[in-house]
């Protein structure tokens, strides 16, 4: 059994917070999408050829000429929507230095431009009817690729806006778990059981315990390094294992940790916590809690395991408001390439993530 980890060899930990980084270079609900990420580069494909083939039906006169239109259209879609991605993605780092409204403005501009431009590179590709003017034509396309532009940018600000609830829960829950009366009394109980015959042991629990308030009730940001969250799931556990003994066992598996790595704030303590409450805690002979963090290529994969009374017992299993916190504020941050599994089995419960390898340097490069 892994005894509880109190000395306080480490530096204090609201210290240790000042270094969080942010995956957006200003915490706005209302940012830029992130062009360097997979699941946006999918979804401005998947909305703009939808919008194209809407145009398409608006033109066409029959249902067979919806798909001479559709080809009509995405050739000038095609090269402009492609360019306009590439060159997205270079300027990331300088638009994440400007203000939501003066990022929109820049983005719909080069969108523009680039329109214009590929547009009269070939005019006679692009224009759709004969007899029209070129430079009508050339016009229209500007403005309908500003529009669709626009869409874009209202779609993504509309959908970081109905997930960003997730982040501002975040330290309300955590606070409110804190405080839940069978940990806190319990945990002051435990304190004093050891006070005088431990005080060194008392008072770094205390301070364990202030660590935990008080990131609950910081102004924190979305990205911390792994190690300080490793260090407080840690300090948590500490304290858990003060007031249960030897019933709560950890087996911490750390492969491959990678020191400049960054994870969201609170996303393995609560995975913890859930484990404890609703799995060790209600088996009278305790168990053992897995946890495993490793590197694979440009991936982060974190796992918790732990056992649980059988469900044909009738156990509660709690409303899970932790976990599909965790899935939304990963849905934010990293879209599609964050990954998040629950196993349930008859006496088991596991949790598997995996998330981008994401560092300091790769951080200031992106937006939710």
């Amino acid at each position: 059994m892994e005894k509880p980890n109190l000395s306080r060899h480490e530096p204090d930990f609201s210290a240790a917070m000042n270094h969080a980084r942010s995956i957006k270079q200003n915490a706005r609900a209302d940012g830029l999408p992130n062009f360097r990420n997979l699941g946006t580069v999918l979804r401005i494909l998947l909305i703009s050829n939808s919008l194209a083939l809407l145009h398409a039906i608006l033109l066409a006169g029959a249902w067979a000429d919806i798909a001479q239109q559709m080809m009509q259209i995405t050739t000038l879609l095609t090269p402009v929507l492609l360019t306009s991605l590439l060159l997205l993605w270079g300027v990331q780092p300088w638009l994440n230095q400007l203000s939501y409204r003066n990022g929109v403005l820049a983005v719909t501009a080069l969108v523009f431009i680039l329109t214009l431009s590929i547009y009269n590179l070939g005019r006679e590709i692009f224009q759709l009817r004969e007899g029209h003017e070129s430079d009508f034509d050339m016009m229209r396309y500007g403005l309908l690729s500003v529009l669709v532009c626009v869409i874009l940018l209202l779609y993504f600000r509309l959908r970081t806006q109905a997930l960003s609830h997730a982040i501002n829960d975040t330290h309300l829950q955590v606070l409110r778990a804190r405080m839940r009366p069978h940990f806190l009394f319990n945990t002051i109980n435990a304190v004093l059981g050891i006070v005088r015959t431990q005080p060194r042991q008392a008072e770094t629990a205390l301070e364990d315990m202030a660590d935990l308030f008080r990131l609950a009730m910081s102004d924190a940001r979305d990205l911390v390094p792994l190690q300080k969250e490793i260090q407080l799931s840690k300090q948590y556990i500490a304290l858990e294992q003060l007031r249960m003994g030897d019933r709560l066992r950890m087996d911490w598996q750390m492969q491959n940790l990678p020191e400049d790595a960054l994870i969201p704030l609170l996303l393995l303590q609560p995975l913890l916590e859930n484990a404890v409450y609703h799995g060790i805690e209600p088996l009278p002979q305790g168990g053992c809690i897995k946890v495993v963090v490793c590197r694979k290529g440009q991936e982060l994969q974190l796992t918790v395991e732990n056992p649980c009374v059988p469900r044909s017992e009738g156990t509660h299993q709690g409303n899970k408001i932790a976990l599909r916190n965790i899935r939304e504020r990963l849905n934010l941050l990293f879209d599609v390439e964050a990954r998040y599994e629950v196993d349930e089995g008859k006496d088991f419960y596991r949790v598997e993530i995996a998330l981008p390898y994401v560092t300091k340097r790769r951080a200031r490069g992106q937006i939710s």
